[in-house]
Formats: C-alpha cells, sequence, structure tokens
C-alpha cells in the first residue's frame, strides 16, 4: 500500500472514530486494586531522585500515555535527576539516556547526537530553531527533559527520525494539579575557575471566582571563567509560565522564555592533529611569517593573504597561498611553511584554539499560549500558538564569521476524542488536528573562499595578527585595504502547513495498535546575494506536499514484560543553520530540499519488583541524511544498534540507574561533499603544511571513500552506571549522594588512517546536606582528572579536537521557601 492510501485509510478511520464518538459510553473508571495501590506508595517512597515516570505523559505520540506502554525508545529525565546527577549541559545526558553521545559543536552543547546523528530540539512539543552549537541549550530552567528515540509524533509537525529532544518548562502544575500554596527556592553557586551561577524560582497559586491556576517564575544568571583558557561564559535565562482552569472544561496556559548569551565561544580544541599529540600531548609548534599584517589592524585582511588587492575574490587558488586543492599529490608553499620557533612541546589541555578577537552573541525568545476545551467526558479541543526566534552573531578567528537572523511561529489544532466498541472489547483514543508553520531567516556566513587555516595558529605561542583572519563585522579603512564580506548571504521563507492524526487502538487488556499519519504541503523561496555564495543566482521557489506515517503494536505479556514493534517514515526539510535552506537545494531537480527517512525498532519494556525496577531494551535500523562538508550536501546515512537502559530503586535509600548502547552508524556513499582534509592526508609533514590548509571537492576523491564508509565521530558503544544515596530523615537532617562512572569506546576522524581517540572513562560524583529549607550540593565532576578527547563534529571533524575538562568542583546553597 503507498504512503498516501495508508494516510487516507488512517485519517478515514480517525474520523469515523470522532463521527461516532458519541454512540458509544464511557466505560466507568475501574479503581486500581490493593496492590496497585501498594506498589506506588512503595514508589513514591522510594523514588528520592526522581528517576521514574509520576504520570502518563503525550510526549512520544501525543496522547497520555504511560512510558513503559509507549511503543518507542524514550528518557524522561526530571529537575531532580538533573540535581542529583549534577548534569549541567546536555551533553551530560548521556549518563541516564542511551544513544546521546555528542562530538563536539566546538565547545557549545546545542543540540544532542542521537543514534549518531544530529537530533532536533522542541519547546513543549513544538520544534525550535536550528541550534547547532550556536549556544548551550540551558536545561537548569527546564521541568524535565524529554529524549525520544525515533521519529517525532504527527503533531509535532514533521522531522528527521533520529530523535528529539523536548524541553517541558517549569510551570504552576504539578503532579497533583495546580500550585496549592506559594513555593520557591534560590540558590547560589562557586566553583572552580570563578564559576558563579544564581538561580531563583517562584511558584504562586491564582484563586478567584471560578478560575484556579499557578503562576511560575524562574531566572538564572551566569558569569564564570571556563577550564579553557580565554573561555568566560556569560547567559541569563528567564522564564514565566501561567496555568489555569477557567471553568466550564476551559482551561489555559501560556508564557514564555527569554535567553541571553555573550560568553558560549566557539573553539575547535587543539588542531595540528597527530596521533603523537593525542597520545603523548606532543604539540608541533611553529609560525609562519611569509605572510604580514601590513596595515597593522591586528589581522590579515584579504588583500594580505592574495595580493591581488583590486579583487582578492576573483576565484583563482594562486591568490590564496593559504589554500591548497588535493589532488591526491604533495604540495606546499610558504603560506604553508612553519619558519619560527619550530619545535615540539608538552601542550595542556587548557589551552584551546581562541583569540580576544572571537565573540558570540545570542538572543532568543519563545513564547506560547494553549486554549482547551473539554467538549465532553471523552472528548477535548485544543489550540496552540508558538513563537520562536534567535540571533546569533559569531566570529571564531580562524576564520569563520556568522550572523544569523531567524523566527518561526506555528498554530495547530487538536481535536481528542475516544471511544469503545464491542461491549469495551475494544477501546480507542485518538486525535486529529491541523497545522501551519512559517519561517523566515536569513543566515550570513563567510568560509567559501578559502582563507580559513585552522592549523595555522601555534596555540602554544598563542593568537597573532597573522593567524587572526578579517571579519564583515570589522570595518575596513585605508587605500588598498579589502575587508572580508558576507560570501552567503541567504534569505529564506518557507511554510509548512499540514494535518494529522493519531490514534491509540487497545484490543482487550493486552494488545495495543498505534497508527498515525500526517500530510504537509510546503512552499519555500530562498536566495544566496553573498559575494562569493556558490548558489545558483536569483530566488529560487519550489513547492510539494510529503505524506509521513508511523505504525506500533504492542502486546502485554506475562511478568510485566510489554514487547513492541514499531516502524515510521518520515519527511523533513534539509535546514541549514540558521533553520534556512539553500537556494542550489530548492532548485534541484531531485526536491533535495526534502529528504526521506524511515525506522524500524523492536524491543521490550519491563516494570519488576513492584514496579520498583523498570527499564527497556530496544533494537533499532534507521535510513536518513545529514548535510555534509562546507557546502552542505545531504547525504545519506544508514545506522543500527542496541539500546538498554534501566532504573531501579533498591530501597528507601539507595538506586541505581544503568544506560547503555552499542551503534554502527554508516555514510552512504559516494560522500560528495566539499570538506577540509588534514596535513597527514595530503602526504605532507606538519611543519611543511600547517601554515596553511588543504580541502578536497569531494570527499569520495580520498583514498578509501570511494563508496559507504563508517561515521567514527561517533562511538560504538556508551555505557553508564550510576548509584544514588539518600538517608532517612533525622532531627539533625538529611544527608546523600550520587557516583557514576561513564565508559566510552574509542572514536576517530572520517578520513582514512585518521588519528585515533582512545576510549576512556569517566567518573562524576555529587553529595549533599539538607537541614529544613537549606540545602548544600557538593559536585565534581570528572572526578580522576582524566584526559580524554572529543573529535570535532561538521567540517571540521578532521582538524581539531576538544581536550576534557579536567577535574572541577562546584558548591550550591539552596534555601526553600
Amino acid at each position: 500500500m503507498s504512503n498516501q492510501r495508508l494516510l487516507m485509510a488512517g485519517a478515514s478511520a480517525a474520523v469515523l472514530l470522532a463521527l461516532s464518538g458519541h454512540a458509544f459510553a464511557a466505560a466507568d473508571p475501574v479503581p486500581a486494586d490493593a496492590s496497585t495501590a501498594v506498589d506506588e506508595i512503595v514508589v513514591k517512597a522510594r523514588d528520592k531522585a526522581g528517576l521514574l515516570e509520576k504520570q502518563p505523559n503525550n510526549t512520544v505520540f501525543g496522547l497520555d500515555k504511560p512510558l513503559l506502554e509507549t511503543p518507542r525508545s524514550a528518557s524522561f529525565v526530571s529537575d531532580v535527576t538533573l540535581q542529583r546527577y549534577g548534569i549541567e549541559t546536555i551533553d551530560g545526558l548521556t549518563a541516564v539516556s542511551p544513544g546521546t553521545y555528542t562530538a563536539s559543536f566546538y565547545g557549545v552543547p546545542g543540540a544532542l547526537n542521537i543514534r549518531g546523528t544530529l537530533a532536533e530540539n522542541y519547546f513543549r512539543g513544538f520544534k525550535r530553531i536550528e541550534n547547532r552549537g550556536t549556544y548551550s541549550t540551558p536545561i537548569g530552567a527546564a521541568d524535565q527533559i524529554q529524549i525520544v528515540r525515533g521519529p517525532p509524533t504527527p503533531i509535532y509537525g514533521s522531522g528527521k527520525v533520529g530523535g528529539m529532544l523536548n524541553f517541558i518548562p517549569k510551570s504552576g502544575k504539578n503532579e497533583g494539579g495546580y500550585l496549592s500554596e506559594p513555593t520557591g527556592e534560590i540558590t547560589a553557586t562557586y566553583g572552580s575557575y570563578n564559576k558563579k551561577n544564581v538561580t531563583g524560582q517562584f511558584g504562586l497559586p491564582v484563586n478567584f471566582g471560578p478560575v484556579t491556576g499557578g503562576v511560575y517564575v524562574y531566572g538564572e544568571a551566569e558569569d564564570s571563567h571556563s577550564y579553557y583558557k580565554g573561555v568566560y561564559p556569560r547567559r541569563q535565562t528567564g522564564e514565566i509560565s501561567a496555568d489555569f482552569d477557567l471553568g466550564n472544561g476551559w482551561t489555559t496556559a501560556f508564557g514564555g522564555m527569554l535567553y541571553h548569551s555573550d560568553g558560549d565561544v566557539q573553539t575547535p580544541g587543539w588542531n595540528r592533529l597527530t596521533q603523537d599529540l593525542i597520545d603523548n600531548r606532543n604539540y608541533t609548534t611553529g609560525r609562519d611569517t611569509s605572510i604580514v599584517d601590513s596595515d597593522h589592524n591586528g589581522r590579515l585582511t584579504l588583500n594580505e593573504i592574495s595580493g591581488n588587492a583590486a579583487n582578492p575574490y576573483y576565484y583563482d587558488p594562486t591568490f590564496n597561498p593559504l589554500y591548497i586543492p588535493y589532488y591526491n599529490f604533495y604540495n606546499t608553499n610558504a603560506a604553508h611553511t612553519l619558519d619560527t620557533g619550530v619545535g615540539t612541546l608538552k601542550l595542556s589541555p587548557q589551552q584551546v584554539y581562541i583569540s580576544p578577537a572571537d565573540f558570540s552573541k545570542t538572543n532568543t525568545n519563545t513564547f506560547y499560549f494553549d486554549l482547551a476545551k473539554d467538549l465532553t467526558a471523552t472528548s477535548a479541543i485544543k489550540a496552540q500558538l508558538f513563537y520562536d526566534d534567535q540571533e546569533n552573531k559569531r566570529f571564531v578567528s580562524y576564520g569563520y564569521p556568522a550572523w544569523f537572523d531567524s523566527s518561526v511561529w506555528e498554530a495547530r489544532v487538536t481535536y481528542n476524542f475516544a471511544n469503545e466498541f464491542l461491549d469495551g472489547k475494544v477501546s480507542a483514543k485518538s486525535f486529529v488536528g491541523a497545522s501551519y508553520r512559517d519561517f523566515s531567516g536569513r543566515r550570513r556566513e563567510s568560509y567559501n573562499s578559502g582563507v580559513i587555516a585552522l592549523d595555522r595558529r601555534d596555540i602554544a605561542f598563542g593568537a597573532t595578527a597573522t593567524d587572526i583572519i578579517d571579519s564583515p563585522f570589522s570595518t575596513e579603512t585605508g587605500a588598498g585595504v579589502l575587508g572580508l564580506a558576507w560570501e552567503n548571504d541567504n534569505k529564506s521563507d518557507w511554510t509548512q502547513q499540514g494535518v494529522f492524526f493519531t490514534t491509540d487502538i487497545m484490543v482487550g487488556e493486552k494488545l495495543n495498535l498505534m497508527l498515525g499519519g500526517r500530510y504537509d504541503d510546503y512552499d519555500v523561496k530562498s536566495q544566496d546575494t553573498g559575494v562569493l555564495s556558490y548558489q545558483i543566482a536569483g530566488q529560487q521557489k519550489a513547492s510539494k506536499g510529503k505524506g509521513t506515517y508511523t505504525a506500533s503494536l504492542t502486546y502485554k505479556a506475562p511478568a510485566d514484560i510489554m514487547p513492541y514493534i514499531t516502524y515510521a517514515k518520515a519527511s523533513a526539510l534539509e535546514m541549514s543553520q540558521a533553520g534556512d535552506i539553500a537556494p542550489g537545494l530548492v532548485a534541484s531537480a531531485t526536491d533535495a530540499w526534502l529528504s526521506d527517512s524511515d525506522l524500524a525498532e523492536a524491543g521490550f519494556k519491563f516494570q519488576w519488583l513492584r514496579g520498583t525496577l523498570v527499564g527497556s531494551l530496544a533494537g533499532y535500523r534507521q535510513n536518513r541524511t545529514q548535510l555534509m562538508g562546507i557546502n552542505a550536501t545531504p547525504t545519506g546515512t544508514r545506522a543500527k544498534g542496541v539500546e538498554l537502559e534501566v532504573r531501579w530503586l533498591a530501597s528507601e535509600n539507595f538506586s541505581f540507574t544503568f544506560s547503555g548502547n552499542t551503534q554502527h552508524t554508516t555514510v552512504k556513499g559516494p560522500d560528495a561533499s566539499f570538506q577540509y582534509i588534514p596535513a597527514y592526508t595530503a602526504g605532507v609533514p606538519g611543519s611543511q603544511a600547517f601554515g596553511g590548509t588543504y580541502v578536497v571537492w569531494s570527499f569520495a576523491g580520498l583514498a578509501g571513500r570511494a563508496g559507504d564508509y563508517d561515521y567514527t565521530l561517533i562511538p560504538k558503544s556508551v555505557v553508564s552506571l550510576y548509584g544514588a544515596y539518600t538517608s532517612n530523615d533525622y532531627d539533625w537532617g538529611k544527608v546523600g549522594g550520587t557516583f557514576g562512572v561513564t565508559h566510552v569506546t574509542k572514536t576517530s576522524g572520517t578520513v582514512q588512517d585518521a588519528v585515533t581517540y582512545p576510549a576512556y572513562w569517566v567518573a562524576n560524583a555529587s553529595a549533599y546536606y539538607s537541614y529544613g529549607p537549606y540545602t548544600a550540593t557538593f559536585n565534581v565532576d570528572n572526578l580522576f582528572d582524566k584526559l580524554y578527547f572529543t573529535p570535532d563534529a561538521d567540517s571540521y571533524a578532521n582538524l581539531g579536537a576538544l581536550p576534557s575538562r579536567g577535574r572541577e568542583w562546584r558548591l550550591t546553597l539552596a534555601r526553600k521557601f
């Protein structure tokens, strides 16, 4: 059956269910038996680290459903768990969620890799603007972080299989309903490398007339130094939410989050990669002095690099001595050769690629509004609005400036209903709906002229005027001086209008079938007016409709085991870093701007020992694309793997979590992306190469890369084991602690015979003491000061790697009221 027929059949079934909704009486609720009630009491008493789900959730499929009965691999992480485990960024989520190891987006944890490829960020079920290392995702403002492996539910819009991270903000509701009394907390944190962070949050119940509800406010500010010299993160987050029951079946929720950062400076970490550097910290020193800062403005402008002041953008590699295309032969020149200070030394992991000229400034604004009405005991309608914008200006002094300015809004209407058939032997919970999404963005970048030379700087010596490349943010003056302009300036607008449905059918008490799908119409237009864009000229337009679907089957087997199978077909826009779409993709005869992906997953979930031992085992196979290389070429990937997650409340004092996976991701060849390559791949000794850069027009042209190849930036296995202790309450207070270890297998660059980053393990620990409303928490990350490396992601994956941060500590004092 074709996708369209399957969608039509599913949609027709959902409509018939909706029309017949009033013809079947809802079943009377069945009270929980005594053993179930006792189990719930045991779980609540033991779950002091917030490990288990408190109530059914609608994140995975858009319908309230316990996570243990959901036929999809997913992990929910509460704010309590984040605190107990000392997780401050999304990179730390590997401790509690399998398959989420992420290559370094230049030291800025903006998005997760899930199942080997980049995941998407959501806010209350709405997709946010892309964040590939643009800014640190502020998880401190979350009530819960939800990680779903696989495609998003049809209600959330189109998206690639692989996974999503859904951010649930703090709100005026709790597991028991609306706030019943004022609540709040203030914290102050001080730690190593002058870490300073303060937070404040306050919740207030609101009751007037028939209206009941709550308002919650959260604020956070950080002004710190960093383990890495020259990096100073400064961030501020503000969040407010309001939730109200308006009476007569009406409810509403609205709020927003504001975020500002001017310290998330990107760094590739270490450059001039060799195996000796990774294994022994032996760094090749030296600088090239053949190119000089003749106008003494503290950076290299194009005329100084090319020697062609009249038109340095006239493209000819001979005009750019930093840039040598690779044609499988040894090649060097004076600019590539290190001519002073050449030698070796032991490099400190605190010394990374940074300069005083580097900066990154980000502002985001996110708002939402919900209005819902219960029509009957089994049906309701909800209207939702969502808005998100992002502006980022950044400069990385090896020659990468960027300016992103994007916004998106979305409207969604959903009708939920329930039915019963055959005297209650078959029941269904379903929804149908429609959505409209509108995006407008502008992406300005410069990287096409070939002036990026990651290895040119001797990071042991520090930044100099002859390794800081010019930027469009600079204002040039003087005769013959020509600064870097915006080589890409892409203005992109697109809309997406769709209809969707999902139905959750229960046959008897054991068999559960879930079907869902959506159909979207896309309209896209883009135009790149950059001075050297290598994009097709003029505004490009395209339109297309596309259907997606998902089907899952679950069976409640004996011994509290729930096996399941899932299959999904998905589609998604091929978006660049600002959420825009490149004109070349829009003009493609193969509709390269809209990609397909698919997922097959099978596994089982279990709930043992009176609900105190829960977990899941899943195996998957997926196919999807991701943008590769400097020219952002859509390239296919194939991944397969197995994931295991276990959470055990061993007693009222001890709890344990295990998270582990094994995976293998393959890039489908030929990979035609334009990429930077290391000197050793070009066959040139470092001392004759590090002053400049080497590139390959098509990655498939390299030895051993003509066909499929392993995506080795992601480890084949990551395993985490954590234990937590919480004492009983005493007159003198309460104490607790957490200790955990994560093991990561080796990774490497993606060229043949690439530098390899050894396997490693890292330990984290925390302890806390509470007395009345006061709590003191002491965290130590990388307890044993282990040095390990995370390869860079994206375009410079073979040129840079981020050394681990050494042992870090922090002390947090909190006061609840």
